[in-house]
């Protein structure tokens, strides 16, 4: 009985009543609460939408546009009357782009590519930059200039440089344009993957928009894996370790332990990647559930031995992007060394820039450059031995440079990142306090112990726990992601919580 009610009362509290008031409330856009992949409302609107695509998967035309409709009404829902700014990005995208591939003369082509960049990047550095040059200029001059507050539109960001891909695909003539600019409005409104990404490239994802709708029970059963693998990373792991230790260090770094600094620097790093990855993995299996496939977006990054493997498995959708559209466009590693330490600098300021309009992720973005460059040089002149001792000293290293970075990520400001370093130095063994901080957290530590695991876990261990997911009768697992929906429940402290990636 008990179980019923706590149930109810998480419907209760969910959803809501179910009367004419609430079910108006729920495709209205309401800012403190946006529909997120890990809340209760976008299960039972997916499942709804769910049921007719399916039943549409014969009905080429309408399929696509039911999508398009739920997609534009899923960023409504996140982002309110900004999903508008996504319909006119496409439209002035899909319009110039087939401008490009008609034209002939190569100036014109590359004005349409130009005025296609000046569009995107301006109104990307309008909601994204403009507050920040403001308040720069105002510190530098001492001046007074004031604007009015400027609303960050989810995943604007992402959406931009898909789009963006798209252009300078067709102009470099890798790419023809889409058949109509529905399937276009497709490509860029993709709901799974729209706020967050994976960033989706064009060559990838729409000849998948013209085949027929094919879902196997490989498929499906890989699909639920994931997403109900990506609901527990980013819903119980990452949110309560954030809640209930994280977030209250950084908060108020200096009212805490040495100890407890270094283990809020460790379990951000685990907070993150089970955020961002769990995310990934939901878009996903969301996706594939649709008979779509999107590409991974993390391979295991901490167990990389260098920073030069980290971006090879951390994000991948955008260190891949910043590579082809932004390194190699540079000159890459086409003219000189010099040039090449330059371009892979600049490439990852950049890239820490994109992610916030602060100067604390130019820093982090500085620091990976930094890394890349000095990896780079003493690459050419140092072979070390390929053995396991080797390896495992090369990843200790490589995490806790990464942790190192982490903090200015996270940090509100410096003066709190530099901090949680002074803090850390002051460092001393003393087992008895350690018992005692980690007794206290017990839930926070477990949790934290699961995500390193989770993470190290071998790729054979994924697969057969993969196998096994896929002997389970359908009804067990439709039980079990239900479970995982009530855990989120039970372990949130403040309702869903939205993914760390959504400010980008």
């Amino acid at each position: 009985m008990k179980a019923l009610f706590n149930f109810q009362t998480w419907f209760l509290e969910a959803i809501g009543t179910v009367d004419l008031e609430a079910a108006k409330n729920w495709f209205i856009y309401n800012p403190k609460q946006p529909l997120l992949f890990n809340s209760a409302l976008f299960l039972g609107l997916f499942l709804v939408f769910y049921f007719i695509y399916i039943l549409s998967r014969k009905t080429h035309y309408f399929r696509i546009t039911y999508v398009v409709l739920f997609s534009l009404f899923f960023y409504y829902k996140c982002s309110g009357i900004y999903f508008l700014l996504l319909i006119f990005s496409s439209v002035v995208d899909y319009a110039l782009s087939r401008l490009i591939f008609v034209e002939k003369v190569k100036f014109y082509r590359k004005f349409y590519l130009i005025l296609s960049l000046v569009i995107n990047l301006g109104m990307l550095a309008y909601f994204k930059y403009t507050n920040f040059f403001i308040d720069n200029f105002n510190s530098l001059f001492d001046g007074n200039m004031k604007f009015e507050d400027i609303i960050l539109p989810v995943g604007i960001s992402f959406y931009t440089f898909q789009t963006l891909s798209y252009t300078i695909d067709v102009y470099r003539k890798e790419l023809e344009p889409t058949k109509s600019f529905i399937d276009f409005l497709f490509f860029v409104s993709f709901f799974p993957q729209l706020v967050a990404g994976p960033i989706v490239r064009a060559s990838d994802f729409i000849p998948q928009i013209y085949e027929r709708l094919k879902l196997t029970k490989e498929d499906f059963n890989r699909a639920l894996f994931l997403i109900i693998g990506g609901l527990f990373k980013k819903a119980v792991i990452s949110d309560y370790i954030s809640s209930n230790f994280v977030d209250r260090v950084f908060d108020a770094p200096n009212s805490y332990s040495a100890f407890e600094n270094l283990m809020a620097s460790y379990g951000y790093a685990i907070q993150i990647y089970c955020d961002f990855s769990g995310y990934s993995d939901i878009a996903i299996g969301l996706a594939l559930l649709m008979g779509f496939w999107l590409p991974d977006n993390f391979r295991t990054p901490y167990q990389s031995g260098s920073i030069t493997e980290f971006w090879r498995r951390w994000h991948i959708s955008l260190s891949t992007w910043l590579r082809d559209y932004l390194y190699i466009s540079l000159g890459g590693n086409r003219k000189g060394k010099i040039r090449t330490y330059f371009n892979l600098f600049m490439t990852m300021l950049l890239g820490g820039l994109w992610h916030g309009a602060s100067w604390k992720f130019v820093v982090w973005g500085v620091l990976h450059g930094l890394a890349l460059v000095v990896e780079k040089f003493f690459g050419q002149f140092i072979k070390l031995p390929k053995n396991a001792f080797v390896r495992i000293i090369q990843v200790f290293l490589t995490f806790h440079f990464v942790v190192f970075c982490w903090l200015f990520f996270r940090a509100k400001d410096f003066t709190t990142a530099f901090d949680v370093i002074e803090n850390i130095s002051k460092l001393t063994f003393d087992f008895e306090q350690w018992q005692t901080i980690i007794i206290g957290y017990k839930n926070v530590f477990l949790l934290i112990a699961i995500g390193v695991i989770w993470h190290f876990v071998p790729v054979k261990g994924i697969a057969f726990l993969q196998n096994t997911f896929n002997k389970v009768p359908l009804l067990i697992k439709a039980i079990l992601l239900g479970l995982v929906y009530w855990v989120v429940y039970a372990t949130a402290s403040a309702g869903a919580q939205p993914f760390i990636y959504f400010q980008f």
